[in-house]
């Protein structure tokens, strides 16, 4: 394997990260315990909790272009969607704010393998932002944006051999744990194209926004950037 991919991947960390490749799933199969007894005091216990939930939602960001988007003030939960104690912690929805960027649309709507990817089809010139194209992967869509891709770039499209127009779906090793839609999102897979509907929100026993980690470890996270005084104001 290249060793820029095993460094995407974080192999070494035992990371886990928005990618479809094996070994990536390996990690994800395999982690048992969210801490390894390592951890002996809860500031170490925050930074772990941190390093990992900002390893999967990593989009080679640095920690101060991170803190310019982090958001210290949480929502409020939808009281109309049940009683409070069956919604989980809101801190589950501190990484919200990166949905909204053009590579993790194109990877939550299954259309490339992993985040890397769809960074790379946006500087080529292969998606669109409501109809022009677009090479700002970083960019942060608005509610009722279109975001849409070229299926000749779409990871499990492949053109026919007999000529035709219309693409064949060839489903890709180890894409099945992956092949979920949140429900901010509205997939067209006939004109490979996704609508962002709205912000995610949290509902009783679940939270939209897609994890490895549950809303427990999320908070630990939170609290990390609350109490070093990272947050931006």
């Amino acid at each position: 394997m290249p060793r820029k991919l095993i460094k995407q991947l974080k192999l070494a960390r035992e990371q886990i990260t928005m990618s479809w490749n094996p070994r990536n799933l390996y990690q994800l199969a395999t982690k048992k315990r969210l801490f390894n007894g390592k951890q002996k005091t809860l500031f170490q216990t925050m930074w772990k909790a941190k390093r990992d939930t900002r390893g999967y939602h990593d989009a080679k960001i640095t920690e101060r272009q991170w803190l310019r988007m982090f958001d210290d003030q949480l929502p409020t939960l939808n009281m109309k969607l049940g009683d409070q104690r069956n919604h989980p912690n809101t801190a589950s929805l501190m990484y919200a704010c990166m949905e909204r960027r053009i590579d993790f649309i194109l990877f939550r709507s299954h259309f490339v393998s992993s985040v890397w990817s769809a960074r790379q089809m946006i500087l080529h010139g292969n998606v669109k932002l409501n109809g022009k194209t677009f090479r700002y992967p970083s960019h942060t869509v608005k509610d009722g944006d279109v975001v849409s891709i070229d299926p000749g770039s779409v990871t499990t499209l492949v053109k026919p051999s007999n000529g035709s127009s219309v693409f064949d779906f060839v489903p890709r090793a180890f894409q099945q744990p992956w092949m979920f839609i949140p429900e901010y999102l509205e997939v067209n897979y006939n004109t490979c194209s996704t609508i962002f509907l709205r912000e995610p929100i949290t509902k009783p026993n679940s939270t939209e926004v897609p994890s490895p980690f549950p809303p427990s470890f999320h908070a630990m996270a939170y609290k990390f950037y609350i109490r070093r005084g990272r947050a931006r104001k």
